[in-house]
C-alpha cells in the first residue's frame, strides 16, 4: 500500500507543473489566441516550441515576447503586450509552451 501511495504522490508531481502552467495560460487569458494544438489567432504552442527547439536562448526570447507582444515573427496579425503577466509568469509560460511536443 505504501509504494501505491508514493507511486500516487509522484505522479501528481510529475503531471502537476503541465496542468498548472495550462491554468496560468487560462489565467492570463494566453488560451483566447493560442491553443496547444492548432492555430488560432496566433499560432499553436506545439508550433512555437518546434520552431524553437534548437534554439538556446528561446525561453527568454518567448518571455519577453509574452510581456511585450510582438509582430512578424508569425506573420502581419500583431501579439499584443501582457502587462499583467510578471517575468516569473512569462519565464514560466515561455518554458511551458518549449517543454510541448
Amino acid at each position: 500500500m505504501k509504494s501505491l501511495l508514493a507511486l500516487v504522490a509522484l505522479s501528481a508531481a510529475c503531471i502537476s507543473p503541465a496542468f498548472a502552467n495550462a491554468d496560468l495560460a487560462t489565467k492570463k487569458n494566453c488560451l483566447a489566441c493560442h491553443a496547444v494544438d492548432k492555430k488560432l489567432v496566433g499560432p499553436a504552442y506545439k508550433e512555437v516550441a518546434a520552431k524553437y527547439k534548437a534554439d538556446a536562448g528561446a525561453a527568454a526570447k518567448l518571455a519577453d515576447k509574452i510581456q511585450k507582444g510582438g509582430v512578424g515573427v508569425w506573420g502581419q496579425i500583431p501579439m499584443p503586450a501582457n502587462p499583467q503577466v510578471s517575468p516569473a509568469e512569462a519565464k514560466t509560460l515561455a518554458a511551458w509552451v518549449l517543454s510541448l511536443k
